[in-house]
């Protein structure tokens, strides 16, 4: 009887801990970067949060997100001008109780010029990627773990690497359908694209794990 009352009494103290936990958010500070360099190079690591990509109207780089004490990124430029943004997360078990934090909280708005980057890296998890129409002059690599990937007429000078993990990838490139060479593997979802087509100077590469492909070429 003695170790039922004391599980009991556990419990119930457990429960107001956890609940004191959960009702304790840490708040956001919306922030923003400038970049004060030319940029040749972005590469976006981060983990549950969407990607917003627009073009900027002043040639530089620009980035807007929120962050806390617990919840942060390193964002660092390289001697060959690349631009790295990566999160930080030193939350504890206990941190994970709870409400998530607000849409607008879990957001990034990447503002680049257009046709002046090399290339540009992005991935994130659990959320989508989104990108207007816009140019570079190397490769675009996108990933997205459990999001959706989405986007206007990209125009590559080499490259473009879709990758997508339940979520859909859907949009337009610039070119015609000869300019590409295209490797795609489809699992669990349905595609517009061969499985593999050799000629072309430019490189498509697609994989999807439970997510269907849509894409269409444009010309320009």
């Amino acid at each position: 009887m003695k170790k039922i009352i004391a599980l009991v009494l556990c419990l119930i103290l457990s429960s107001f801990i956890l609940s004191g936990c959960s009702n304790r958010s840490e708040p956001f500070e919306e922030k923003s970067y400038t970049s004060d360099t030319q940029i040749n190079e972005i590469n976006l690591d981060v983990q549950d949060r969407e990607i917003e990509v627009s073009l900027s109207e002043d040639e530089q780089v620009h980035i807007k997100y929120c962050e806390n004490r617990k919840e942060y990124y390193h964002i660092s430029v390289s001697d060959e001008n690349v631009l790295t943004m990566a999160s930080v997360s030193d939350k504890e078990w206990t941190d994970y109780i709870g409400v998530k934090p607000s849409a607008e909280d879990r957001k990034i708005s990447l503002q680049i010029p257009d046709g002046l980057l090399e290339n540009l890296t992005l991935s994130t998890t659990n959320e989508d990627i989104t990108l207007s129409a816009l140019a570079v002059t190397g490769s675009i690599n996108i990933s997205s773990n459990g999001g959706n990937i989405a986007f206007g007429n990209l125009d590559v000078g080499s490259d473009l690497n879709l990758n997508v993990k339940n979520g859909d990838i859907s949009g337009a490139v610039v070119g015609s359908y000869d300019n590409f060479s295209i490797q795609s593997k489809i699992k669990k979802g349905e595609s517009n694209l061969p499985d593999n087509k050799d000629s072309g100077e430019k490189t498509l590469n697609i994989s999807s794990n439970n997510g269907n492909v849509d894409i269409e070429f444009v010309n320009e």
